[in-house]
């Protein structure tokens, strides 16, 4: 945040959005490719360190292309679709940690005899890296499929400034 604050975050912000959020998902991955405290730690710096760097241009893009009448609603709306989501997260991940991703790896389990074990390791905490994992594959894919549909990549331009 003193980053940015400093900054004044990048001059195109959807580029920008998009590419922090792709710098988190760097850091999610990181987080799931090897059970060591450092590179967990260093996954969830980059995770933890680019959310600012998104949410502040992307705060900024909508208060400039919303107009003022209605940025109370459309904000309220906007937290809560993506607040939403939280819960859901919470209830799935430790059933589809315990119950799935856990005993496919470990040894002996049906993903190490694939060669992901080679990959990932085998053993305690495995099954959550692959849920990291799988989880920074899908965020990458949507910023990827987001940064490549032009309304969206051109929305700065395409969609005018909110008036007073």
């Amino acid at each position: 945040s003193i980053l940015l604050s400093a900054w004044g975050g990048p001059k195109r912000r959807v580029p920008g959005i998009i590419g922090f959020i792709l710098l988190g998902s760097c850091g999610l991955l990181l987080m799931g490719l090897r059970p060591s405290v450092v590179v967990i730690a260093a996954g969830f710096f980059l995770l933890l360190f680019s959310i600012p760097l998104a949410s502040g241009p992307s705060q900024a893009l909508f208060q400039s292309k919303v107009a003022p009448g209605v940025q109370g609603r459309v904000f309220a709306i906007r937290m809560m679709i993506s607040r939403s989501m939280m819960p859901l997260a919470f209830l799935l991940a430790g059933p589809l940690s315990d119950k799935i991703f856990e005993p496919l790896m470990q040894s002996g389990g049906r993903l190490t005899q694939i060669g992901l074990g080679n990959l990932l390791g085998a053993g305690p905490g495995r099954g959550t890296g692959l849920i990291f994992i799988i989880a920074a594959t899908i965020l990458i894919l949507a910023s990827l499929g987001a940064f490549m549909y032009k309304p969206i990549r051109n929305l700065e331009d395409d969609l005018p400034d909110a008036i007073d």
